[in-house]
C-alpha cells in the first residue's frame, strides 16, 4: 500500500496453488535494470530459499506471490534493493530498480540431516556471507537473521558421519557467526544476547580475541568496568600490537578512575568529612553512644515485651 514495491503480471502462471511456500528453494529467470534502462542483472537460473533474505527484499517478498510459469515485473524502491549504498560500481545509491521475473521451479530444501559435511559447510557460509553483506549495509536486524540461520545449519543434527577435519571446519563456522552475531547485536544495544553469542564462543576457544574484545565491550557499555578491565588486558596480552584493544582499555581505564572518583565524592557527602584540623565536640552525655547497638535493640525488644504482658494481664483481669 506505499507504492514501495509493485508487481504487475506479464504472463500467466498455473493457478494459485503453484505459489512456491517459505523454506523451499526456487529458482527463477532474473533480468534487473535502473531507471534508464541500464541493465544491471541478469541470471537465467538463480535458486535461493525463499524467506531466508539470500536475495534482494524486492525478490524474497514477490516471488512468494508468483504462480508457477508465470513472468511479471516488479518496481522496487532502493529501501527493498540496495539502499543508501547502492552497489559499486553499477548501482548508484537510493537507486529503484525494474525486475523482470519468471518463476521456473521450487522445490523443498534439502534435509539438513543428510547433507555431507561439505554442504553444510557450503550452505553455513553462504548464509554467513549474506549476514556479513547485511552487517556491511548496516541492516543488524536482518544480519542477525542470517546468522542464526547459519548457525542452525552449523547445529542440527546428522545421520551422515563427518571427517575429522570437517568437523573443524564446521566449528570455525559456528564460532565466526557467533563473533559477528555478538557484533550485530552490540549495534542494536542487546548487550545480554551479545555476552551470551562472546560466551559461547569462549566456550569453544578461551583466547579467541574477537570475543574477548567484544565482551569487554558489552561489559563496558553496562558500566561495568571492572569487570571488562582484566578482560581486555587478557586480549591485549595475545595481540599486543592491537591499537583498537589498547585504545578501548586506555578509555575504560579512565573512565573506571572517574566513576571510583565520584562513588567517592559520593560517600564522602552522604557520610560526612570533618576537616583533619577540628577538634571533635566531646558530648555531655556519652551514655546513649556507648551503648552497643545489639543491646539498645535487645533493651527495646524487652521493653516492648514487657508493654505486651501488661496489656494482656490487664485484658484478663
Amino acid at each position: 500500500g506505499s507504492g514501495l514495491l509493485k508487481k504487475k503480471t506479464l504472463v500467466a502462471g498455473q493457478g494459485v496453488d503453484t505459489r512456491p511456500r517459505k523454506g523451499q528453494d526456487v529458482t527463477i529467470r532474473l533480468k534487473a535494470t535502473l531507471e534508464d534502462g541500464t541493465v544491471v542483472e541478469q541470471d537465467p537460473a538463480l535458486t535461493f530459499t525463499l524467506g531466508d533474505c539470500d536475495v534482494l527484499q524486492a525478490l524474497d517478498l514477490c516471488v512468494q506471490l508468483l504462480e508457477m510459469g508465470e513472468t511479471a515485473l516488479i518496481v522496487s524502491d532502493a529501501k527493498y534493493c540496495y539502499g543508501a549504498q547502492g552497489r559499486s560500481p553499477d548501482i548508484p545509491p537510493n537507486a529503484p530498480l525494474t525486475l523482470e521475473v519468471e518463476l521456473l521451479g521450487a522445490r523443498d530444501a534439502p534435509d539438513l540431516e543428510l547433507l555431507s559435511g561439505k554442504e553444510k559447510i557450503q550452505l553455513a557460509n553462504r548464509k554467513r556471507e549474506r549476514g556479513n553483506y547485511f552487517y556491511q549495509q548496516a541492516d543488524y536486524v536482518l544480519a542477525i537473521n542470517s546468522y542464526d540461520i547459519a548457525l542452525r545449519i552449523v547445529g542440527s543434527n546428522s545421520k551422515v558421519d563427518f571427517s575429522p577435519d570437517e568437523e573443524a571446519e564446521l566449528l570455525d563456522v559456528k564460532v565466526k557467526c557467533l563473533n559477528n552475531l555478538a557484533a550485530s547485536q552490540l549495534k542494536l544495544d542487546h548487550y545480554k544476547a551479545a555476552l551470551k553469542s562472546c560466551n559461547l564462543v569462549l566456550e569453544h576457544q578461551p583466547g579467541n580475541i574477537k570475543a574477548l574484545f567484544r565482551k569487554g565491550k558489552v561489559l563496558a557499555q553496562q558500566g561495568e568496568y571492572r569487570e571488562a578491565i582484566p578482560i581486555l588486558k587478557a586480549a591485549l596480552k595475545l595481540e599486543p600490537s592491537n591499537k583498537t584493544i589498547h585504545a578501548e582499555l586506555s578509555k575504560l581505564v579512565k573512565k573506571h578512575a572517574d566513576q571510583r572518583n565520584v562513588e567517592t565524592e559520593m560517600y564522602r557527602k552522604m557520610l560526612g568529612n570533618p576537616g583533619a584540623s577540628s577538634t571533635p565536640r566531646k558530648c555531655k552525655d556519652k551514655l546513649p553512644w556507648a551503648i552497643p547497638w545489639k543491646w539498645l535493640f535487645g533493651a527495646t525488644a524487652i521493653a516492648l515485651g514487657g508493654v505486651a504482658l501488661s496489656v494482656v494481664i490487664a485484658a484478663r483481669n
